[in-house]
């Protein structure tokens, strides 16, 4: 199935750039103007320059975002900034970083994986994408020929034997190896042996790929794909702009994180707002969260929504249970009746759609409780989406919103099985953490 080969990553020269941590970024789309700002100011060379770079007023056909990155892109591979590989490899790169007070490594390797459409079943999507976004992406790749960042893609290997080829060949000091802004820390081994790679590309023969992370990009690539190939008189398959860079991390990876991902909403009308807890015990056990403190602390809260999820039985991936905030009140609603679920929900979605946390709260309580259905979701005049627990509860007690609902993270296993039966999950039902960083490996497309 899926088709993955080494190529000559160009990384930043060390007699150029001795600290890392000064060039690289998180992903384009968690960027706001502020925090460009800074990257622009950290160092003349940093990443953000090629992937995101500014706009300014006076910006035409000719001078623009892309144009700039385009020429600075040209300008470092001069002046040798950026340097490529000798020869084609696969890069091993650790992640390591803190969540919830535990240490964690997540390991993966990045490598060029032939770009598939969705229907050949071998690369697979779980969200949807925004037209907006990937006529950005494609500006870029049109502009520079390459990819700066990469697709975060999952693989299942229970018995981890393509992380363990790699490891086997890339035994010594990492060729490179920086603490991030945040104490992250990031090692990266370059692996050329010809034998190892061989034996990884016949590890992934047989497996399907699942974006976790950058679907605009990889879709973006394949209408790349399409441009060039349209442009070109006679193609092999094997050119560059046939492949994309992804860094590739096993489902069973134990430094696999996903957090959940909470909604604030507004613009919800007074009717609705006055009889929502009526209209939720419809279908839900409502209880009120009594914790004196909560606002300076909300992990015991969410530990109990975590607790509460487990079904003991072993039957169900796990209970729906959600955190709501409003009126100045924590409560905890539980769905009443597991069993009755796919009789409730959307017909022609699948059982492991139907079982999505987000799928219930956008279905059971947005659209029937608060009348925010499909349609006025896509708008995006009800919803907001916050990482931030204590931050969604200031925000709803400033009257910047109306309700806090918090989420339990959704189960990597039910990622794959949404896209496996060919479907999209709700917007922002995954958060994969932490995010690739940007500017550790850049993929030419020439």
């Amino acid at each position: 199935m899926a088709t993955i080969v080494p190529f000559r990553g160009l990384r930043y020269n060390p007699e150029i750039v001795e600290n890392l941590a000064a060039v690289v970024t998180p992903p384009y789309d968690v960027i706001d103007t502020p925090a460009q700002d800074r990257y622009y100011e950290k160092n003349p060379y940093n990443i953000i320059r090629l992937e995101y770079g500014k706009t300014f007023q006076k910006d035409d056909d000719n001078n623009n975002r892309y144009t700039r990155s385009a020429d600075a892109f040209k300008a470092w591979l001069e002046k040798k900034v950026l340097a490529p590989e000798t020869d084609p490899a696969l890069y091993l790169y650790d992640h390591e970083f803190t969540v919830n007070g535990e240490r964690k490594t997540r390991s993966g390797y990045i490598c060029a994986v032939h770009l598939e459409p969705y229907e050949n079943g071998i690369v697979l999507p779980h969200e949807q994408t925004l037209p907006k976004h990937k006529a950005d992406r494609l500006d870029l790749m049109r502009a520079c020929r390459a990819n700066f960042s990469p697709i975060f893609g999952l693989y299942s290997d229970p018995g981890a034997d393509v992380t363990r080829t790699l490891r086997e060949a890339a035994k010594g000091t990492p060729d490179a190896l920086f603490t991030d802004e945040k104490g992250e820390l990031h090692r990266l081994w370059v692996v050329r042996d010809s034998e190892s790679i061989n034996r990884v590309q016949k590890l992934m023969a047989d497996k399907r790929i699942f974006i976790a992370d950058g679907h605009h990009r990889y879709e973006t690539a394949l209408n790349y794909k399409a441009e060039r190939e349209k442009s070109s008189r006679i193609t092999t398959g094997e050119e560059a702009y046939n492949f994309v860079m992804m860094t590739l991390v096993n489902l069973y990876d134990p430094g696999l994180v996903v957090l959940p991902t909470h909604r604030l909403v507004k613009n919800v009308k007074e009717s609705y707002l006055s009889s929502l807890p009526k209209k939720l015990k419809g279908n839900f056990t409502l209880e009120e969260y009594l914790f004196a403190s909560y606002k300076e602390n909300l992990t015991p809260f969410l530990e109990e929504l975590s607790q509460r999820s487990r079904d003991d039985s072993g039957q169900l991936p796990h209970l729906h249970v959600f955190g709501i905030y409003f009126g100045g009140k924590l409560y905890i609603a539980s769905l009443k009746d597991e069993n009755k679920l796919a009789g409730l929900m959307q017909a022609d979605k699948s059982p492991d759609w139907q079982g999505l946390d987000v799928s219930v709260l956008h279905s059971l309580i947005l659209e029937e409780c608060l009348g925010i259905g499909e349609e006025q979701r896509a708008r995006g005049d009800h919803i907001t989406y916050s990482r931030e627990e204590e931050g969604a509860l200031t925000a709803v007690d400033k009257g910047e919103f109306q309700i806090a609902f918090f989420m339990n993270p959704t189960l990597v296993e039910e990622v794959t099985n949404v896209a496996a039966n060919g479907e999209k999950m709700p917007q922002k039902s995954t958060y994969f953490y932490p995010k690739l960083i940007t500017g550790l490996v850049i993929n030419s497309l020439d």
